[in-house]
């Protein structure tokens, strides 16, 4: 079999499986890696994290801030296995949270409900109901399989420009150049387009989710008004991965009228 034919019936293979829907939002999402995999791949990134962070001392273990991390992450966690959308993904982790020394203003999520928090985030989101505003989107990736999706994206753009470069072999050395560079930075937009969907997703599923453990959704966009406050140079959207607070803040005013209601209903029920 030639390696044009092989290249040609692998990307068939690959957009013909693993499709589903992302949790709540029902996006059609492209996921052809099982979720143990995904999860393996987690749990090692989170154990090479927090022997580093050990060995460094940034890990922090005690005092106030971790109870705070940790509690807020449980009661998200438990609403995520809830919500009937959630609930398969959401019973089936090993959710950890853990707090970071450092002064990033940053949160990240691994496959498989891994969750660090940086210190430096908490000087940004101040109180409870903006920190859970952070962690609520941070569970929404593990939730949605976001990283699993970046995997399946990267085998396709790899693929398409291996392929891409076989099929050139009757063009010139600089037609050939040209091709690899336009496809390279079509891949390169796209991507960036699909991280900020992505961004996007999690602010969507982590609002409701943070206001049905019973955080006040409306710190949300308080959160992203203090982000702005902070300033810095940025790309243009585009050329981002993420968006702008004002195209988050401007999304998550139109979803704080379904987020109230999960929230008031919340506080009836006790939490």
């Amino acid at each position: 079999m030639s390696i044009r034919l092989t290249a040609g019936l692998l990307a068939l293979v690959l957009l013909g499986t693993g499709c589903q829907s992302a949790p709540i939002t029902g996006r059609q999402q492209f996921l052809p890696f099982p979720i143990s995999v995904e999860n393996s791949i987690g749990e090692s990134a989170w154990v090479d994290t927090l022997s580093q962070a050990e060995a460094d001392g940034s890990l922090v273990t005690s005092g106030p801030r971790v109870a705070r991390v940790q509690t807020i992450g449980a009661a998200i966690a438990e609403a995520a296995k809830r919500n009937p959308d959630t609930h398969e993904i959401a019973v089936s982790y090993d959710w950890q949270f853990a707090l970071i020394a450092s002064d990033q203003v940053n949160a990240w999520a691994l496959p498989g409900g891994k969750c660090a928090v940086y210190t430096g985030l908490m000087n940004v989101a101040q109180g409870d109901d903006q920190l859970a505003a952070v962690m609520g989107h941070e569970v929404a990736h593990a939730l949605a399989r976001h990283s699993g999706e970046r995997m399946a994206q990267t085998s396709i753009v790899t693929l398409g420009l291996t392929t891409a470069q076989l099929l050139s072999g009757e063009m010139t050395d600089e037609e050939r150049a040209l091709l690899l560079a336009s496809l390279g930075i079509a891949s390169q937009v796209t991507v960036m387009k699909f991280s900020r969907d992505h961004e996007s997703e999690a602010d969507h599923i982590g609002l409701l989710l943070a206001a049905d453990a019973g955080y006040d959704p409306r710190a949300a966009v308080t959160l992203w008004e203090n982000m702005a406050a902070l300033g810095g140079e940025r790309p243009p959207e585009l050329l981002s991965t993420h968006p702008s607070e004002a195209t988050r803040i401007k999304r998550l005013q139109q979803l704080m009228p379904e987020a109230m209601a999960i929230w008031n209903q919340a506080r009836a029920q006790g939490r």
